[in-house]
Protein backbone atom coordinates (compact mmCIF):
# COMPACT_ATOMS: atom_id res chain seq x y z
CA UNK A 1 0.00 0.00 0.00
CA UNK A 2 1.46 3.41 -0.92
CA UNK A 3 2.53 5.79 1.85
CA UNK A 4 0.79 8.56 -0.08
CA UNK A 5 -2.79 9.22 0.99
CA UNK A 6 -4.98 8.22 -1.94
CA UNK A 7 -8.64 9.03 -1.48
CA UNK A 8 -10.97 7.09 -3.76
CA UNK A 9 -14.01 9.31 -4.31
CA UNK A 10 -17.04 7.47 -5.66
CA UNK A 11 -20.79 7.11 -5.31
CA UNK A 12 -23.79 6.75 -7.55
CA UNK A 13 -24.39 8.72 -10.71
CA UNK A 14 -25.63 12.23 -9.86
CA UNK A 15 -24.95 11.66 -6.16
CA UNK A 16 -22.64 14.68 -5.95
CA UNK A 17 -19.13 13.28 -6.52
CA UNK A 18 -18.15 16.12 -8.84
CA UNK A 19 -19.20 18.76 -6.32
CA UNK A 20 -17.09 17.11 -3.63
CA UNK A 21 -14.23 16.72 -6.11
CA UNK A 22 -14.32 20.43 -7.01
CA UNK A 23 -14.29 21.34 -3.31
CA UNK A 24 -11.25 19.13 -2.72
CA UNK A 25 -9.50 20.62 -5.74
CA UNK A 26 -10.25 24.13 -4.49
CA UNK A 27 -8.60 23.13 -1.21
CA UNK A 28 -5.37 22.14 -2.90
CA UNK A 29 -5.68 18.41 -3.57
CA UNK A 30 -4.94 17.03 -7.04
CA UNK A 31 -8.13 15.37 -8.32
CA UNK A 32 -7.67 12.66 -10.97
CA UNK A 33 -10.94 12.33 -12.87
CA UNK A 34 -11.80 8.95 -14.39
CA UNK A 35 -14.54 10.51 -16.51
CA UNK A 36 -11.98 12.81 -18.12
CA UNK A 37 -9.67 9.88 -18.79
CA UNK A 38 -12.57 7.95 -20.32
CA UNK A 39 -13.38 10.88 -22.59
CA UNK A 40 -9.73 11.12 -23.61
CA UNK A 41 -9.71 7.39 -24.39
CA UNK A 42 -12.41 8.00 -27.02
CA UNK A 43 -10.87 11.13 -28.47
CA UNK A 44 -11.45 11.71 -32.20
CA UNK A 45 -9.06 9.66 -34.28
CA UNK A 46 -8.00 7.37 -31.42
CA UNK A 47 -7.89 3.61 -31.82
CA UNK A 48 -10.68 3.22 -29.28
CA UNK A 49 -12.87 5.74 -31.09
CA UNK A 50 -12.30 3.82 -34.32
CA UNK A 51 -13.20 0.53 -32.64
CA UNK A 52 -16.50 2.02 -31.45
CA UNK A 53 -17.28 3.39 -34.91
CA UNK A 54 -16.52 0.01 -36.47
CA UNK A 55 -18.85 -1.73 -34.02
CA UNK A 56 -21.83 0.63 -34.23
CA UNK A 57 -21.33 2.47 -37.51
CA UNK A 58 -23.11 5.72 -38.46
CA UNK A 59 -25.47 5.43 -35.47
CA UNK A 60 -22.71 6.78 -33.17
CA UNK A 61 -20.83 9.03 -35.62
CA UNK A 62 -20.88 12.74 -34.86
CA UNK A 63 -22.74 14.78 -37.43
CA UNK A 64 -20.37 16.42 -39.88
CA UNK A 65 -17.28 14.62 -38.57
CA UNK A 66 -14.51 13.94 -41.04
CA UNK A 67 -14.42 10.28 -42.03
CA UNK A 68 -10.61 10.14 -41.86
CA UNK A 69 -10.58 11.42 -38.27
CA UNK A 70 -13.68 9.89 -36.73
CA UNK A 71 -15.64 11.49 -33.93
CA UNK A 72 -18.36 10.09 -31.70
CA UNK A 73 -21.84 11.24 -30.89
CA UNK A 74 -21.42 10.43 -27.21
CA UNK A 75 -25.11 10.84 -26.43
CA UNK A 76 -26.03 8.25 -29.07
CA UNK A 77 -23.36 5.88 -27.74
CA UNK A 78 -24.69 6.30 -24.20
CA UNK A 79 -28.22 5.44 -25.34
CA UNK A 80 -26.91 2.17 -26.79
CA UNK A 81 -24.75 1.00 -23.92
CA UNK A 82 -27.11 1.95 -21.10
CA UNK A 83 -29.92 0.03 -22.78
CA UNK A 84 -27.87 -3.14 -23.32
CA UNK A 85 -25.66 -4.72 -20.64
CA UNK A 86 -23.67 -6.71 -23.21
CA UNK A 87 -22.76 -3.58 -25.17
CA UNK A 88 -21.95 -1.71 -21.97
CA UNK A 89 -19.59 -4.50 -20.92
CA UNK A 90 -17.89 -4.41 -24.32
CA UNK A 91 -17.29 -0.67 -24.02
CA UNK A 92 -16.04 -0.95 -20.45
CA UNK A 93 -13.57 -3.66 -21.44
CA UNK A 94 -12.29 -1.32 -24.12
CA UNK A 95 -11.98 1.77 -21.93
CA UNK A 96 -11.16 0.57 -18.40
CA UNK A 97 -7.59 -0.56 -19.16
CA UNK A 98 -6.88 2.83 -20.74
CA UNK A 99 -8.31 4.63 -17.72
CA UNK A 100 -6.17 2.47 -15.41
CA UNK A 101 -3.10 3.31 -17.50
CA UNK A 102 -3.91 7.03 -17.23
CA UNK A 103 -4.20 6.75 -13.44
CA UNK A 104 -0.89 4.90 -13.19
CA UNK A 105 0.82 7.61 -15.24
CA UNK A 106 -0.71 10.46 -13.23
CA UNK A 107 0.07 8.83 -9.89
CA UNK A 108 3.66 8.36 -10.99
CA UNK A 109 3.92 12.05 -11.76
CA UNK A 110 2.40 12.91 -8.36
CA UNK A 111 4.31 10.39 -6.27
CA UNK A 112 5.80 13.09 -4.01
CA UNK A 113 2.41 14.71 -3.35
CA UNK A 114 1.14 13.92 0.18
CA UNK A 115 -2.48 13.30 -0.85
CA UNK A 116 -4.29 12.67 -4.12
CA UNK A 117 -7.98 12.16 -4.96
CA UNK A 118 -9.08 9.51 -7.46
CA UNK A 119 -12.59 10.43 -8.56
CA UNK A 120 -14.02 7.28 -10.13
CA UNK A 121 -17.76 6.61 -10.62
CA UNK A 122 -17.10 2.89 -11.21
CA UNK A 123 -14.38 2.56 -8.57
CA UNK A 124 -15.55 -0.80 -7.21
CA UNK A 125 -16.98 -2.04 -10.49
CA UNK A 126 -13.62 -1.57 -12.23
CA UNK A 127 -11.42 -2.75 -9.34
CA UNK A 128 -9.66 0.60 -8.99
CA UNK A 129 -10.19 0.67 -5.23
CA UNK A 130 -6.90 -1.28 -5.13
CA UNK A 131 -5.11 1.99 -5.96
CA UNK A 132 -6.59 3.77 -2.92
CA UNK A 133 -5.68 3.92 0.75
CA UNK A 134 -9.27 4.86 1.65
CA UNK A 135 -12.61 5.19 -0.11
CA UNK A 136 -15.23 7.89 0.35
CA UNK A 137 -18.73 7.27 -1.01
CA UNK A 138 -21.05 10.20 -1.73
CA UNK A 139 -24.63 9.16 -1.25
CA UNK A 140 -28.16 10.46 -1.73
CA UNK A 141 -31.52 8.79 -2.36
CA UNK A 142 -32.32 7.05 -5.62
CA UNK A 143 -35.16 9.51 -6.13
CA UNK A 144 -32.70 12.39 -5.84
CA UNK A 145 -30.38 10.72 -8.35
CA UNK A 146 -33.25 10.34 -10.80
CA UNK A 147 -34.44 13.93 -10.35
CA UNK A 148 -30.93 15.34 -10.79
CA UNK A 149 -30.32 13.28 -13.94
CA UNK A 150 -33.61 14.39 -15.47
CA UNK A 151 -32.87 18.04 -14.74
CA UNK A 152 -29.12 18.07 -15.41
CA UNK A 153 -28.89 15.74 -18.40
CA UNK A 154 -32.40 16.27 -19.77
CA UNK A 155 -33.09 12.54 -19.61
CA UNK A 156 -36.41 10.76 -19.44
CA UNK A 157 -37.23 8.90 -16.23
CA UNK A 158 -36.49 5.64 -18.06
CA UNK A 159 -33.11 6.85 -19.28
CA UNK A 160 -32.24 8.07 -15.79
CA UNK A 161 -33.15 4.71 -14.27
CA UNK A 162 -31.05 2.87 -16.88
CA UNK A 163 -27.99 4.87 -15.87
CA UNK A 164 -28.62 4.35 -12.17
CA UNK A 165 -29.15 0.60 -12.59
CA UNK A 166 -25.93 0.28 -14.65
CA UNK A 167 -23.92 0.88 -11.46
CA UNK A 168 -23.71 -1.01 -8.21
CA UNK A 169 -26.44 0.05 -5.76
CA UNK A 170 -25.31 2.87 -3.50
CA UNK A 171 -26.11 0.76 -0.46
CA UNK A 172 -23.57 -1.84 -1.59
CA UNK A 173 -20.89 0.81 -2.07
CA UNK A 174 -21.63 2.30 1.33
CA UNK A 175 -21.06 -1.07 2.98
CA UNK A 176 -17.55 -1.19 1.51
CA UNK A 177 -16.65 2.46 2.08
CA UNK A 178 -14.28 3.82 4.69
CA UNK A 179 -16.28 7.06 4.87
CA UNK A 180 -19.78 8.04 3.73
CA UNK A 181 -20.63 11.60 2.70
CA UNK A 182 -24.35 12.33 2.84
CA UNK A 183 -25.48 14.61 0.02
CA UNK A 184 -29.20 14.18 0.51
CA UNK A 185 -29.69 17.48 2.34
CA UNK A 186 -29.23 21.11 1.42
CA UNK A 187 -26.63 21.89 -1.25
CA UNK A 188 -23.18 22.11 0.29
CA UNK A 189 -24.28 20.74 3.66
CA UNK A 190 -21.61 18.05 3.30
CA UNK A 191 -18.68 20.47 3.35
CA UNK A 192 -18.18 20.25 7.12
CA UNK A 193 -17.98 16.46 6.86
CA UNK A 194 -15.41 16.60 4.09
CA UNK A 195 -13.33 19.22 5.90
CA UNK A 196 -13.33 17.00 8.99
CA UNK A 197 -12.26 13.96 6.97
CA UNK A 198 -9.34 15.89 5.51
CA UNK A 199 -8.32 17.09 8.96
CA UNK A 200 -8.39 13.52 10.27
CA UNK A 201 -5.92 12.57 7.57
CA UNK A 202 -3.72 15.60 8.29
CA UNK A 203 -3.84 16.87 4.68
Amino acid sequence: MPSQRRIGLTGGIASGKSSVGRWLSDHGLPVLDADRYARDALAPGSASCQAVLERYGPAVAARGARADVGELNRSALADIVFADAVERQWLEQLIHPLVRQAFDTALGELELTPAVVLMVPLLYESGLESLCTEVWVVRCSKEQQQQRLIQRNRLSAQQADQRIEAQWPLARKCLLADQIIDNSGEPGAWTATVASLLEQGSC
